[in-house]
């Protein structure tokens, strides 16, 4: 049986932090399920009185990052006084980097989002990444730091766009058995390529579960096992005859498929 238990998620940012290491200790524990409480952009002493109104009507766990002095007091404060659990979840990694740098911390509110060159690197990685979506604009592929290539739902496209977000220009290719790729994919000129493996069965589900989602017939030739049993062995007899490295997305998520790649990159020398 589920645990249930109330989580608020206090941020003067977006909130993106708090989020990914709540899931991540959460990931630890067992039929686990927390409820989300968010509160973003908070950066006024009303925006937090709002949020510690709505923590005292569902009591529960506070997980911060706040910047501003007087506003921390606060809550520290308040949770202390109401004996409400409270982690200031990116304290302990600015203390390590303070004693090893020797700096104080100037404590920035969305230091991280400031608009500077990697901001810039990053929005055009992602409108390279859009345009070359499922195919579209093969005749420049070559500027692409990776091209992801694919039978349809292999997740080329989420993926691609996480990449763009971390500032990599990221091609998705698709396949259809029996044409071949662009001739650039195939050539010396070819911007790094990496293929995403699937196992049939998985594939199928996929497939069958977003013909359902659009209300259309799954018993069509898209999803039949035997169908995409052949087109999964076309598809690895040509990355096995491209030599191209692969990566077996069956059970992975975006998150760690685009690792593997970010990964690959990094080894290939070429970003």
């Amino acid at each position: 049986m589920d645990i249930y238990f109330n989580v608020h998620l206090l941020s003067d940012s977006t909130g993106e932090t708090l989020n990914a290491v709540m899931r991540a200790a959460c990931a630890q524990f067992e039929d686990v399920s927390p409820l989300e409480h968010n509160y973003y952009l908070v950066r006024s002493q009303r925006q937090l009185d709002r949020a510690l109104r709505e923590i005292e009507g569902a009591p529960g766990i506070v997980l911060y990052t706040i910047s501003d002095e007087g506003l921390r007091k606060t809550l520290e404060d308040w949770c202390s006084l109401t004996h409400t659990p409270v982690l200031p979840v990116i304290d302990p990694a600015v203390d390590v980097l303070s004693r090893y740098l020797g700096l104080r911390s100037n404590r920035s509110v969305a230091g991280q989002y400031k608009v500077d060159s990697s901001y810039f690197t990053r929005i055009e990685a992602l409108n390279y990444t859009l345009a070359h979506d499922d195919g579209q604009s093969v005749e420049d592929l070559g500027d692409a730091d990776v091209a992801l290539v694919g039978v349809s739902r292999t997740s080329k496209t989420p993926t691609c766009v996480y990449l763009g977000n971390r500032g990599i220009k990221a091609a998705n290719v698709p396949l259809v058995p029996g044409v071949d790729p662009p001739e650039i994919l195939m050539g010396p000129n070819s911007p790094l390529v990496i293929a995403l493996k699937i196992s049939p069965k998985r594939l199928v589900d996929i497939r069958r579960q977003r013909l359902i989602s659009i209300k259309e017939d799954p018993n069509t030739a898209y999803a039949s096992e035997e169908a995409v049993r052949e087109e999964i062995t076309w598809a690895n007899r040509l990355f096995a005859r491209m030599k191209w490295k692969t990566i077996d997305v069956s059970r992975r998520s975006v998150e760690e498929t685009a690792a593997a790649i970010l990964n690959t990159i990094s080894e290939s020398g070429r970003n």
